[in-house]
């Protein structure tokens, strides 16, 4: 299998050791989950397999599938059963990316530090390859990979109906619909702000309800994953925004100054780049506050924020 490199675990090199630890236990885990849901390039038609295989592979944080394990198991689970519904998660941001790299959308040419998906195999196999990508996370989600596991399919279920809320017209597909449609051209903060949440921070929140929802978590420790997400999706978009500023586009595997040269209305520039990284230091210090309830048990979540807040690519 690829290796990948990986932002987030760059800085964890920096980090407590038990924090480099369960980074890179998960990160191995969903890996190798991800290399036996996904069809391997020998299985016709070859060419959607393996262009499916090019961008799943290629390199990321796989942050969302890490933050439904880390839910999970805050609130009770073990890891293993949950590994191929977060795997699931992972496959709906590699469509995702995929899409929103072609020529009708931002037309970027690279994504990972290599070529994207439509540069290497054609504007027609990228839109199909997010189209499979996107049904295999939803056959994840309903069973594919649970054999030996007690996950209850009604659970299932429910909580495929919450990620496609948050995958489609009321969530990710929505927020690129506000952006592509320019819609934080208003120049307000609160519209950039829901695109930002729809496009981004809506799967990075159902990642963590979806960690809480299967381990059967109550109420209370739902809304404090729930309202963390939220805060660290925000944030996430926030530095997002900074790097492509400030970053290194060798660091970030992508081009950097892309949205200036898109027009786009950002949070580095309708805020400039001092008060947009107050912006993020707060959603940090409020998603922070969100786990204060959870304890000791949300410890890496309170490292990962910090990480978030830090990251260089």
């Amino acid at each position: 299998m690829p290796v990948q490199a990986c932002g987030i675990l760059h800085h964890a090199l920096m980090a407590s050791p038990r924090f480099e630890s369960y980074i890179q236990k998960k990160r191995e885990l969903i890996d190798q989950t991800l290399d036996s849901l996904v069809p391997q390039p020998s299985q016709e038609p070859c060419v959607i397999h393996e262009s499916m295989r090019y961008s799943v592979f290629a390199g990321g944080k796989r942050l969302r599938p890490i933050l439904a394990v880390a839910a999970y198991e805050i609130a009770g689970g073990v890891a293993e059963a949950i590994l191929p519904v977060a795997c699931g998660l992972e496959l709906i941001h590699t469509y995702s990316l995929i899409h929103d790299d072609l020529p009708c959308m931002d037309d970027d040419d690279m994504r990972r530090g290599q070529p994207t998906n439509h540069k290497v195999y054609g504007e027609g196999i990228a839109v199909l390859t997010g189209d499979a990508l996107l049904t295999l996370a939803f056959e994840c989600f309903l069973g594919r990979g649970q054999a030996g596991h007690s996950l209850l399919r009604d659970t299932l279920a429910r909580l495929a109906g919450r990620v496609a809320a948050a995958a489609g017209s009321l969530g990710l597909v929505g927020g690129q619909v506000m952006d592509i449609a320019g819609f934080p051209r208003d120049r307000q903060l609160s519209t950039l702000e829901t695109t930002c949440y729809l496009k981004t921070g809506r799967l990075i929140e159902v990642s963590l309800e979806t960690g809480a929802v299967l381990a059967k978590a109550n109420e209370a420790t739902l809304r404090s994953l729930a309202g963390y997400g939220r805060s660290l999706g925000l944030a996430f978009q926030i530095t997002d925004d900074i790097l492509n500023v400030t970053g290194n586009s060798k660091a970030l595997g992508k081009a950097v100054k892309s949205d200036a040269s898109h027009q786009k209305v950002t949070f580095a520039e309708l805020l400039g780049v001092e008060q947009a990284g107050v912006q993020a230091k707060a959603c940090i210090a409020k998603a922070k506050e969100s786990l204060a309830p959870l304890g000791e048990k949300a410890w890496f979540l309170k490292e990962l924020a910090d990480f978030v807040l830090e990251r260089q690519s």
